[in-house]
């Protein structure tokens, strides 16, 4: 029986690092000490920040930190919460470590309806968000099954040949997608033909069905199944998908019984997100398919 190992994750207070250089030091870069000043301002429980706050709080002009911040969104270190104006750590910031992971308050909510659906279909059921042209693993669900994929939280699996990454760009704003597609093909011009057959049919499946599906395109043994997942209150999209190795269960057997219950499980995350203030009731994920 698989078994799936849980590791603590505690707080830890970062001493408060140097802005400004020391005259003596050649090899002090005052812009990089910035940078990481703003981050570690953002603390459990001070998860948003305005660029006023963080201006206060680093002791800096605030045209510097709004230079810093915007740098720093770019990059995916800060995500901009476009309802408030604030900030809140991105993907980047959240793959560094586990502790800064544990703060995404989905991943308590999605675990055990993730769990019950893992066990109840054998699968490895797997919460995802995006990390630059790839999909960040951020909480893994084991089944029972004694066959199990070799995937752990912060794994990286790619964006444009998962059933996971094609349910991110299908449920992305229509700039972003398009921005993601570009660098993608861009990157592989002679496979980007391929991939963008298999993300349109994925943006047309969810359009229709609410899921997509990956059956070998990333690996041979893998088959998978997706749904994107509505967070809101300025945390990434995500995304929640059910996969298993094809010598386990058939397309067809993942698609008539463990899609209806994969749909199920991400509405019943989104409800409880919801129930707890957490969604915001008017975002929407854009469901578009590339012309």
């Amino acid at each position: 029986m698989a078994t799936r190992s849980k590791t603590a994750v505690q707080n830890t207070q970062v001493p408060a690092a140097p802005t400004t250089r020391d005259p003596q030091d050649r090899h002090f870069v005052t812009a990089l000490a910035r940078g990481l000043k703003v981050l570690s301002c953002f603390k459990s429980g001070e998860e948003r920040l305005g660029n006023q706050e963080l201006a206060q709080r680093c002791k800096l002009p605030k045209s510097t930190v709004t230079r810093l911040t915007h740098t720093l969104t770019r990059l995916d270190y800060l995500h901009h919460i476009e309802e408030s104006g604030r900030y809140r750590l991105g993907v980047a910031a959240l793959a560094l470590g586990g502790t800064t992971l544990a703060r995404l308050d989905v991943k308590e909510v999605s675990r055990p309806l993730m769990q019950a659906l893992a066990n109840a279909t054998s699968t490895l059921v797997s919460l995802g968000t995006r990390d630059d042209l790839a999909m960040l693993y951020i909480e893994n669900c084991r089944g029972y099954s004694l066959v199990t994929l070799r995937l752990e939280i912060g794994s990286r699996i790619p964006l444009a040949s998962t059933a996971m990454g094609r349910a991110f760009l299908a449920g992305a704003e229509p700039a972003l997608r398009q921005g993601l597609e570009d660098r993608l093909r861009a990157l592989d011009p002679l496979q980007w033909p391929r991939l963008q057959k298999g993300i349109d049919q994925a943006a047309a499946d969810i359009a229709a069905h609410g899921y997509c599906s990956s059956f070998g395109d990333w690996h041979a043994e893998i088959h998978a199944i997706a749904v994107p997942l509505r967070t809101g209150q300025g945390l990434p999209p995500m995304v929640v998908n059910a996969a298993c190795p094809a010598t386990a269960t058939s397309a067809e057997m993942l698609t008539r019984l463990v899609q209806p219950r994969l749909i199920e499980t991400v509405r019943a995350i989104e409800a409880r997100l919801e129930l707890e203030g957490r969604l915001l009731p008017a975002y929407i994920i854009r469901r578009t398919i590339h012309e």
